[in-house]
């Protein structure tokens, strides 16, 4: 983070905490389009997006001076979006991805099941690019929302799984659990529409794949 964006946020904090009458727009202005981002991957609904924004926000500009700048503000308002995101649709009932679910396929030899095919040409394709990015949205949606959390934020916005563990007040190892199971089913959802399961333990590039 810039010296410039630092010193722009050191600006922020002390308008929202002086209750400027302007601070709230400041902070829509800036990090707003970051907020509904984050929000839209989490709930997949543009209209529970919105109103996590709004939550978030109303939030910031109330407990302000809860910040104690030991994190960048960046960092604090992101994890105030997040949070509010995932407990706007927190499920009651915690549907969990069983580990054999995702798991790859392999013969009595130990060996992958599947046939491989050379499909590396294809992606370079903008066609299958388009393609690819569809399934792979398709499926993040639908995951169980406690393992689309952790994947968005995770593998897409890049928190690491301790930040990731404590946006959702989880365990580390738990938040690790579920970002890796969400990874397989993901990898596995891309394999199928490429007609093939992918070998070895090389990870799914997600952002990529997003961007």
């Amino acid at each position: 983070m810039t010296r410039a964006l630092l010193d722009s946020d050191e600006a922020l904090v002390d308008a929202l905490r002086r209750r400027e009458p302007t601070a709230a727009e400041q902070l829509v202005a800036r990090y707003g389009d970051l907020a509904y981002r984050v929000a839209l991957r989490i709930t997949s609904n543009a209209e529970d997006a919105e109103e996590v924004v709004q939550d978030a926000i109303l939030s910031v500009v109330r407990k302000i001076d809860s910040f104690r700048g030991e994190s960048a503000f960046r960092s604090w308002f992101y994890r105030v979006v997040s949070n509010a995101a995932y407990g706007h649709r927190r499920p009651k009932v915690l549907i969990e991805i069983p580990l054999e679910e995702v798991l790859p396929a392999f013969d009595e030899y130990g060996r992958h099941a599947g046939l491989f095919r050379d499909w590396s040409s294809s992606v370079d394709d903008p066609a299958v690019q388009r393609q690819l990015r569809d399934v792979l949205t398709s499926a993040i949606d639908e995951l169980p929302l406690h393992y689309r959390a952790a994947t968005v934020l995770r593998d897409i916005e890049g928190l690491s799984t301790a930040e990731v563990a404590e946006v959702m007040g989880i365990s580390i190892p738990t938040a690790k659990t579920r970002a890796h199971r969400a990874r397989l089913l993901l990898r596995k959802r891309l394999s199928a529409f490429m007609e093939i399961e992918i070998p070895g333990e090389a990870e799914l590039t997600i952002r990529s794949s997003q961007g």
